[in-house]
């Protein structure tokens, strides 16, 4: 009886044998909605998978975990690829997931959403950031293919429309591996550099996984940052990727990005015929009127008769400084009384007029002397007269 008995261990390792050798649990495909998912430092996923009756535990390693084109979430409907087994310490059974795609909707497209909502909440689509395209730019940089259609239909619509700008082509790849680095180089060249006043960024049309690269996070930041404005011209008028969102503005077409970027020539050169022709009419019909006008003035009595207009006013002159001439006579005769009669009081009031009566003043050390008190027995002071002075000195 006792060699039937096992071990914790050997039942785990029996039952996750058991199930490993059922050819159809060795690949598997399972449907459910994710929750407790844990998004582990070690980069590995650990989850559950439910539906309205059950749930299973499931695992998803970092090597499976980083190739999802989308961000797992819970509550999210999926499709879980894997293997079931057995973790044999805790005797569980679980879902290994090799690979997870969203139920109803592609993985990049999902991705996709999810990247946009992301950058919206952040502001990186927002119209105030958006900068202003030149008018007349001397340079324009182009981030394409140096070999697809899409460079040759730029080059074509610059050259027609305004040969006076220079092409600045920094070739790159557009799709597969290394392309989403390659084009975040190009754009932090081009800045870094200044090396063109506006930048078009585009490729031709093809699927999703084509245009995958364009849906880049790191490359969205880098147009959202650049300080030289961007058209993103990718694929067909109907396709829009995250880089169309970010750029300042969006073409539908390489080609319709070419004619935003740059104006077209002859129309600047009707434009300036007709502004040429505007400001000579404008001018003619000044200098017609001028000449009226000097016409007017030259058939005018003051320049027909210039003695008789000279002699009328000589005339008013002379009128004018006769009586400017008078005011002034009697304004002087009026200031004179009154000088004459101040004269009179101030002389009046003089104290050589009291001293002339036969007054006089005794001062010592040029005071006035107004009492007895002032002086003393002996001292000296002087006696002023209405016609000198004299020195005299007070006796006991």
């Amino acid at each position: 009886m006792s060699s039937s008995i096992l071990t914790v261990s050997q039942l785990n390792f029996h039952v996750k044998s058991l199930i490993e050798s059922d050819e159809r649990l060795n690949s598997i495909m399972v449907r459910g909605e994710i929750s407790n998912l844990n998004k582990h430092y070690s980069g590995h996923y650990y989850f559950s998978l439910k539906d309205g009756q059950s749930v299973v535990k499931c695992v998803m390693f970092r090597s499976s975990a980083s190739k999802l084109r989308f961000s797992a979430e819970n509550g999210m409907a999926v499709i879980v690829s894997g293997r079931v087994s057995v973790f044999e310490r805790d005797g569980q059974y679980q879902l290994y997931a090799g690979d997870m795609q969203p139920d109803g909707i592609g993985s990049l497209q999902l991705a996709y959403e999810q990247l946009k909502e992301k950058l919206n909440k952040m502001g990186v689509f927002a119209p105030e950031h958006k900068r202003s395209l030149p008018r007349f730019p001397k340079k324009v940089g182009v981030i394409t293919s140096p070999t697809g259609a899409a460079i040759r239909d730029i080059m074509n619509v610059l050259g027609r429309r305004y040969p006076l700008c220079d092409i600045v082509l920094c070739p790159v790849l557009v799709q597969g591996q290394g392309s989403e680095e390659q084009l975040i180089a190009a754009m932090r060249r081009f800045n870094d550099k200044k090396a063109a006043d506006v930048i078009i960024i585009g490729r031709g049309g093809g699927s999703i996984e084509d245009l995958w690269s364009f849906n880049s996070e790191r490359l969205a930041m880098e147009i959202y940052r650049s300080e030289i404005p961007v058209i993103s011209a990718v694929g067909h008028e109907t396709d829009f990727t995250i880089c169309d969102f970010a750029a300042d503005m969006r073409a539908p077409t390489p080609s319709a990005a070419a004619e935003i970027a740059v104006p077209d020539i002859h129309e600047l050169r009707a434009r300036t015929a007709n502004y040429s022709f505007t400001l000579g009419k404008y001018l003619k019909t000044l200098i017609d009127s001028k000449r009226r006008r000097l016409s007017t003035a030259a058939s005018s009595k003051a320049l027909t008769s210039m003695d008789t207009v000279i002699n009328i006013k000589r005339e008013r002159l002379d009128h004018s400084v006769s009586r400017l001439l008078s005011n002034m006579r009697s304004a002087l005769s009026e200031k004179s009384k009154g000088f004459a009669s101040s004269t009179a009081k101030l002389d009046a009031l003089s104290p050589l007029k009291v001293l002339s009566r036969g007054y006089s003043i005794a001062k010592k050390q040029d005071a006035i002397i107004k009492s007895v008190n002032d002086v003393i027995a002996g001292e000296k002071f002087e006696l002023v007269l209405s016609d000198g002075s004299v020195e005299c000195s007070v006796c006991e």
